[in-house]
């Protein structure tokens, strides 16, 4: 999914069109990514994850080559992204699912799974920016389908089978637990308004507002002469630090109430954000990469969270939820950002995003409020 925002700038450039045009090529597959959350976690706790997981590889896989056999039409191209997103949006509510009722330390697990994530979050910036310089953006989709078909053939060759019951993840059983699932909904929704918003545009803006770094950079013989790639690597540097959030937001769950560490994380991502509008070159690398330390940090907490406050038989539909929430309404940050973009600048998208932290922080009070008699965690 991130390998498409580090080619936004060499697509408008070869297509002719304006950077918020482009991004709108990728809406349906951030929104089907999305949408299809829930209808793959009820497919999941009728069939198990393993079958889905296999259907996720093999059909993002076959659309990713498809994207690269028809690289140079931006409207088959964005058919065949929606593919990818549409595949791609089984991973979550499977994945997640079996793991929450199949580990006993559930949410170090989650936080293990995290960085796995984020180290492939880390590198697809990276590595698009690298491979397209080398071998053009066709090679970055004929690349992306091999992996996910090679996860396919790995889905054949591993021997595993499905959890029956995870106690340590078992629902408290509470009047209150639906309510606070409700609540913690709408964290989750707001967060996939500055997920997607903040990832859509994070390449593209250390391109925008670095020119100083990339002056510097550019004395360094052994680096290769493309803003794009430098701003791909810094990117990758950035969520490479999400990875160590990832760590400690698992272990904090585990250690401390969900619910404190949930608040903590998002309370600290909010200022950082906001500094992100008013920063360049070193400073503003140095606030993103705080940024994604703790607004990627909570992500092992929220999904211990949801596993607290939703019962065995149907976690991946709970996870289901949690990902058309947070991936389908976060696809509207698509357009918002070409919005915000045309009203104001690119800036204000961060002035947005923090706002939007902001009405996190509140929801996540609230949560504590009408949650305060449940036991969620050791804190």
């Amino acid at each position: 999914m991130l390998t498409f925002p580090a080619i936004v700038l060499p697509l408008a450039e070869s297509f002719g069109m304006d950077l918020a045009q482009v991004l709108a090529l990728s809406f349906w597959m951030y929104l089907l990514f999305g949408i299809t959350a829930l209808p793959w976690g009820l497919l999941s706790d009728r069939m198990g994850a393993r079958p889905l997981l296999f259907v996720f590889y093999g059909g993002a896989g076959l659309c990713g080559l498809g994207a690269a056999a028809f690289i140079h039409r931006p409207n088959i191209l964005s058919l065949f992204l929606a593919g990818v997103g549409l595949f791609s949006g089984i991973y979550h509510p499977a994945g997640l699912g079996l793991i929450s009722r199949g580990i006993s330390r559930m949410s170090m697990a989650l936080g293990y799974n995290g960085m796995a994530g984020n180290a492939g979050l880390a590198t697809a910036p990276i590595l698009t920016g690298v491979i397209n310089y080398f071998f053009g953006i066709r090679a970055v989709y004929l690349f992306l389908g091999g992996i996910n078909l090679m996860g396919a053939l790995l889905m054949i060759l591993l021997r595993s089978r499905e959890p029956e019951r995870n106690s340590k993840a078992e629902s408290h059983g509470s009047g209150y637990l639906l309510t606070g699932f409700v609540i913690l909904c709408v964290c989750m929704m707001l967060g996939g308004v500055a997920y997607r918003g903040t990832t859509v545009i994070l390449p593209s803006y250390f391109e925008l507002k670095s020119q100083g770094l990339f002056e510097a950079l550019n004395r360094l013989q052994w680096l290769l002469p493309s803003k794009n790639v430098a701003a791909t690597a810094l990117t990758s540097i950035a969520l490479l630090v999400g990875m160590v959030g990832q760590y400690m937001g698992g272990m904090a769950a585990e250690r401390l109430d969900a619910r404190k560490s949930y608040l903590l994380f998002h309370s600290l991502a909010m200022p950082l954000a906001l500094l992100m509008a008013y920063t360049t070159d070193i400073p503003l690398f140095f606030v993103a990469m705080g940024y994604l330390f703790f607004f990627l940090g909570m992500q092992p907490v929220e999904n211990t969270l949801v596993a607290y406050l939703t019962p065995d038989k149907l976690r991946h539909s709970a996870y289901g939820t949690k990902f058309i929430l947070t991936f389908g309404v976060g696809a509207l940050s698509v357009h918002l950002v070409g919005w915000i973009k045309g009203l104001w600048s690119l800036s204000a998208v961060f002035v947005v995003l923090a706002g939007v932290s902001f009405g996190i922080v509140l929801f996540i009070l609230l949560l504590n409020a009408v949650t305060k008699n449940l036991s969620l965690g050791k804190g």
